[in-house]
């Protein structure tokens, strides 16, 4: 029997009156295209081939093929969760705010925690490549300073209105899907063997020898796989500033990963089959950059390579706005101290942006590039695993008491996707026990990370009394309290 809901005091009352009329309104200014240009350039194909393809590559061999079928599998389970609940919670907070609506704040704070821990080194690693990808162009560039501009000149875009970051989004990707295009042309055009073949008999080089990679390499490649396509649950971050979110946000979530997975896997299929000297690209520190040089020249590795740069600052200004949008949700339900917590939650008067927010996440940033970068990429692993684990019971605890009843998305044959994800996500987990050098730490690292967060609400917030989970309005949201479900929010922009 559900329990009986909570009666609010007077005093809760006019607290929750005083902050919807002083809460800060992010206000709706895009559809679903601007919405897509976004979570399209938070997944970011050309960086998540470049980077993530990559090593997958160096792991797997051309096993790696499998690795993003098997990735590719997993994205679409967790993509069918991620759409009914950001159809029922189309929330800046993301996961923070869909998991504690489902399941409680305990388990919230976990994924806010991780996702602020998360958001800051992630966006480290990929600051700290760029100079990877600027030195085929400009030898010898220093990677630091490099992130370090980067950082601040993200941060400042970031500060723009959605509807300007859409279009600057907008171009950037561009920019890289004809990176990638030109890669998939010079591999399908002149191909060195049949990518049937390559599928049936994967190698790997080890040793100086093609040799067949085991299942324990296939495994690691594909825990590394999973994070190429993240990004798709990136729509619901936007629901606040997109109109009609509760009936179209979920279909964003759909059209980017089916976008993600023919840009990134095409790719990576043409380089394996036209990849003249196999031994030579599988064995290089950048075998698609290899790959480039040799069968299209120095030219077209230098213009591809300038595509990912732009990739990686695209990347950057996208995974930035997820970063502030996360943080002025946790402000605006009065996770932090109170003067904290309203300095945070503030959004300019102009550009209607969540601007202190945004600093203070790319001062973190800023921060983090100082970490040494193995130390970052370990620290960084394995929380996205954990978030897909994370909705995925959210989604589960939503049917059984009916808190996702709001949305106008329902997945089709459920349980079926959450149990298909938590059941990939368990091999994932066992792949990177079986890696001590980065998989196991990094458990063990973002394990702390949720206890830590978890303890905070526990052992500070919770007696205080003063945290509620609040809707775009700035008013709670009534599901938690055994309510009514929230009420819609408006579809349509003023006539």
């Amino acid at each position: 029997m559900a329990a009986p809901p909570r009666l609010a005091t007077t005093r809760s009352v006019l607290a929750d009156s005083h902050h919807a009329d002083t809460a800060s309104v992010l206000g709706r200014s895009m559809r679903r295209v601007g919405n897509l240009l976004l979570t399209l350039s938070a997944i970011t194909p050309a960086m998540s081939v470049f980077i993530i393809g990559q090593q997958a590559v160096q792991q797997a061999g051309t096993g790696a093929l499998w690795c993003f079928v098997l990735a590719g599998v997993l994205a679409v389970t967790t993509a069918f969760v991620y759409a009914e609940l950001s159809s029922a919670f189309p929330l800046t907070g993301g996961e923070y705010s869909m998991i504690s609506a489902t399941m409680g704040p305990s388990w919230g704070f976990m994924a806010l925690g991780l996702n602020l821990f998360g958001g800051a080194t992630g966006q480290a690693v990929t600051a700290l490549g760029l100079a990877d990808y600027l030195g085929v162009v400009f030898p010898n560039v220093p990677a630091l300073p490099v992130a370090l501009m980067v950082t601040a000149g993200t941060t400042v875009i970031t500060l723009l209105n959605i509807r300007l970051n859409a279009r600057v989004t907008g171009a950037f990707l561009v920019v890289e899907l004809l990176a990638l295009g030109m890669m998939t042309a010079l591999g399908f055009f002149h191909p060195h063997r049949d990518l049937t073949a390559v599928a049936m008999h994967p190698v790997l080089l080890a040793g100086g020898t093609l040799t067949q990679p085991g299942l324990v390499a296939i495994g690691l490649a594909t825990a590394s796989a999973i994070y190429a396509y993240n990004g798709y649950g990136g729509a619901v971050y936007f629901g606040e500033e997109m109109y009609e979110a509760r009936t179209k946000v979920a279909w964003v979530v759909f059209d980017s990963l089916i976008i993600a997975l023919v840009a990134e896997f095409v790719p990576i299929c043409a380089a394996l089959v036209g990849a003249g000297d196999l031994k030579s690209v599988l064995g290089a520190d950048m075998p698609f950059a290899a790959f480039l040089a040799a069968e299209g020249g120095p030219l077209v590795e230098k213009a591809v390579c300038l595509g990912v740069a732009f990739a990686i600052i695209n990347a950057m200004i996208a995974i930035g706005l997820i970063n502030a949008r996360q943080l002025f949700c946790s402000a605006r339900d009065d996770v932090w101290p109170p003067t904290m917590s309203r300095w945070l939650a503030s959004v300019h008067p102009r550009w209607r942006s969540p601007w202190i927010a945004t600093l203070v996440m790319g001062a973190a940033t800023t921060g983090c590039c100082f970490v040494p970068l193995p130390l970052l990429v370990m620290l960084t692993g394995t929380g996205v695993a954990v978030i897909y684990a994370g909705v995925s019971i959210a989604a589960i605890a939503g049917r059984r008491t009916g808190r996702t009843n709001a949305g106008h998305y329902r997945m089709p044959l459920y349980p079926l996707w959450p149990a298909a994800s938590l059941v990939g996500l368990a091999g994932v987990g066992v792949a990177d026990v079986l890696d001590p050098a980065v998989g196991r730490p990094s458990l063990i690292a973002n394990g702390v990370v949720m206890a830590i967060a978890a303890g905070y609400y526990l052992f500070y917030l919770k007696g205080r009394g003063h945290w509620r989970l609040r809707g775009a309005d700035g008013q709670p949201l009534e599901v938690l309290e055994g309510l009514a479900p929230p009420l819609p929010e408006p579809i349509s922009p003023p006539s």
